[in-house]
């Protein structure tokens, strides 16, 4: 997909050493401090839209508000609504009407949902009640760029503002197709999208190149379990194949954690990066 048919998006997310998003329970973790908080509020008054898997909704039920009254009157004094457009990708149209994302604060939300929910009248427009109901469906369980949907999306938070969890589960034509729903939200006017998990969701967009700088922050505190969520979950690369590449573009202290950013190194650039490999390897031999 054409970096200027979507926004530039980033994920930001809070792990423990080990890399741990949340307990083997998948329960939320505090694993940041103040400060931390602090710098998540700042992305997010920084951001024109948030976006979750419902799982996190279902599991945590976070408002996505900007917390300080200094930044959302900031936002007021720009034009910009005191909150982003909070985004929940929904396949089976399953976030309850009074989430805290739904009813707290003001401004806009977008409920992404599949095809398949869609078919479910009543449901679809319960939500479309609270928010604008965006349909994204794929034309089945395994179409590009689709977002793993049922089960998929259930999971916990990882600290200040981290990553979520998440397993397995969709179904033909049960999916949100994640480019189709970020091109959409491009001709709404969102041009920076910040990414709050969970686990598969993050997965499914790194796995498409749909995703442009990860911040991680990791705490200072092991969770362990071999069940426990990660950064990311989902199906997983195969050892040399598309296996996705990160340029680290600063790693600095921050309370009694480290923060790390990355930017993704796209396929464009690995592939570059493999000719030259190739080209490298072939005058050696010629040598």
């Amino acid at each position: 997909m054409e970096k200027s048919l979507r926004p530039f998006v980033f994920i930001n997310a809070a792990t423990s050493a080990d890399g741990k998003i949340s307990t083997v329970e998948r329960r939320q973790t505090r694993i940041s401090g103040k400060e931390d908080f602090e710098r998540v509020d700042s992305l997010r008054a920084g951001s024109d839209a948030i976006m979750v898997g419902v799982g996190t909704v279902l599991a945590d039920d976070p408002s996505l508000t900007v917390k300080a009254g200094a930044r959302r009157a900031a936002r007021a004094r720009a034009g910009k609504d005191a909150n982003p457009l909070r985004v929940v990708v929904d396949s089976r149209a399953r976030t309850p009407p009074n989430a805290e994302v739904l009813c707290k604060g003001e401004g806009r939300r977008i409920i992404a949902v599949s095809e398949l929910a869609n078919a479910d009248g009543e449901r679809v427009a319960e939500l479309g009640k609270r928010a604008e109901v965006l349909v994204c469906g794929g034309s089945g369980a395994a179409e590009s760029g689709a977002a793993e949907s049922g089960a998929a999306e259930s999971g916990a938070a990882g600290g200040g503002g981290g990553g979520r969890g998440g397993g397995r589960g969709g179904g033909r034509g049960g999916k949100v197709d994640l480019g189709k729903l970020l091109a959409r939200l491009r001709q709404r006017g969102v041009e920076r999208l910040l990414v709050e998990g969970g686990a598969t969701l993050n997965w499914s967009l790194i796995s498409q190149g749909l995703v442009d700088e990860i911040f991680v922050y990791v705490g200072n505190l092991i969770l362990g379990g071999e069940d426990a969520p990660t950064l990311v979950d989902g199906a997983g690369f195969v050892a040399g194949a598309g296996v996705v590449k990160l340029e680290l573009l600063s790693a600095e202290r921050l309370g009694e954690g480290v923060l790390l950013k990355w930017r993704v190194v796209s396929e464009g650039e690995r592939e570059k990066v493999r000719g030259k490999e190739g080209s490298a390897a072939q005058s050696g031999r010629k040598a």
